[in-house]
């Protein structure tokens, strides 16, 4: 059985569900094909930047998941060894509604692809992309049900890769192959329940060979996710030889940041651990004639600055605002490769516009915190000026908003 659409998103995650989402609500055919289940738990440190919930809220999103998110974050911090510095978070522009907050991904996954089906678009799920081929003028697609083995083909004039960084697949934006590294960083997270972190705080966590975070999340849990390089790992599983990958982590970060051991010290483990890996940060692909990139198929910061979800939703929205407002889906001619690659170009640079500069800052935070002594020699520094963070918590994009040529409020409803 054969389906046409204007486009097919591969991936239904915030970047994948919010482009599905807009589109349809601008008369695209959408398909939206999601490999898993839901509602799904994932390694991912849950913060939504202030700056996002405008597009949520437009999305009408926004109600149900603040209802289900955590405190409002008002404080930004470090704990690194003995050190527990915290500063007042950086404010958002002025008249801002929001302030940014934790929400569990199993509630904004399902929220936002939800969303996009209310809005018109087909969602495939539990369907995997088994194979791609590129026609005249188009695409066509093999999905196959994972539980039933059903196999459907379905036809687009576009594609849109928001497949996320993790597996390889067939799409030319799925090899993610690497040879391993020792610095390869591999991500973990869980979720405690009576956890004494303040609630309005998010404090960055510095260990040696890696870094983390910890946030409130909902009904008072903490959410906790840290990055580890593959040499310090395997250290730590061998200095913990009983405990599993995660509990062994757990236990370095412990012995190494007193800010976590004084906020885990009465807490109970709410599920079990996650992980993920190896991260491969940086700018990757815009994709190329009639396939495009959101999300971390396109690019990926070290989540040191908490801004993954919100660079995944923000991002899907720039590529948007230019294929709704430069192709017309109700002619029946296919677009030109010339207006492709035109669309491609102000897409990338509207993304480079918004978020360079989070790369870049990111991974310099992440390489200075990941360290011994440049981590004591900044902890030193932080002590004396706090207010530092306040600035680094604007240099990497809290309390910038999108800046994209049309309106927020200009996009379908």
């Amino acid at each position: 059985m054969t389906t046409d659409y204007d486009a097919i998103i591969v991936g239904g995650g915030p970047s994948g569900a919010t482009a599905g989402a807009v589109l349809a609500r601008a008369g695209w055919r959408i398909a939206i094909v999601e490999k898993m289940s839901y509602p799904r738990r994932k390694v991912c440190g849950e913060f939504i930047s202030g700056t996002t919930w405008p597009l949520l809220q437009r999305l009408g999103v926004a109600g149900p998941l603040q209802e289900l998110a955590g405190p409002p974050v008002r404080r930004v911090g470090l704990y690194a060894d003995a050190a527990m510095i915290t500063a007042e978070l950086t404010s958002l522009a002025a008249g801002a509604e929001y302030s940014g907050r934790a929400v569990r991904r199993e509630h904004l996954d399902t929220l936002l692809l939800r969303s996009a089906a209310l809005a018109g678009a087909d969602v495939w799920q539990p369907y995997t992309l088994s194979a791609f081929v590129a026609r005249p003028g188009g695409y066509e697609c093999t999905i196959s049900d994972k539980a039933t083995g059903q196999i459907r083909s379905l036809q687009s004039r576009l594609m849109v890769a928001a497949h996320g960084s993790w597996e390889s697949g067939p799409l030319p934006t799925q090899d993610f192959r690497r040879v391993p590294s020792a610095s390869d960083l591999f991500g973990f997270k869980t979720h405690f329940r009576n956890a004494s972190l303040p609630p309005d705080l998010m404090p960055l966590l510095s260990f040696p060979g890696g870094y983390g975070g910890m946030v409130q999340i909902d009904d008072g849990r903490v959410s906790l996710s840290c990055c580890i390089r593959r040499d310090r790992l395997a250290r730590c599983r061998q200095q913990w030889p009983n405990e599993k990958a995660g509990a062994a982590v757990l236990e370095h970060l412990r012995s190494s940041c007193t800010g976590v051991a004084l906020a885990l010290s009465a807490a109970t483990l709410d599920g079990e651990w996650l992980s993920a890996g190896p991260l491969r940060t940086g700018i990757r692909t815009f994709g190329h004639a009639g396939i495009f990139t959101v999300g971390n198929a396109a690019a990926e910061a070290h989540p040191i600055v908490a801004e993954g979800v919100s660079m995944a939703i923000q991002s899907a929205a720039l590529l948007c605002e230019q294929l709704i407002t430069r192709l017309d889906v109700r002619s029946s001619l296919y677009a030109p490769s010339h207006l492709l690659e035109r669309i491609r170009y102000d897409y990338a640079l509207a993304w480079r516009r918004n978020f360079s500069r989070r790369l870049y800052i990111a991974a310099l935070f992440a390489q200075l915190f990941m360290r011994p002594l440049p981590t004591r020699v900044a902890t030193r520094v932080l002590q004396y000026f706090p207010r530092l963070l306040t600035a680094g918590a604007r240099w990497s994009g809290k309390s910038e908003p999108l800046r994209i040529s049309r309106q927020v409020d200009a996009l379908p409803r």
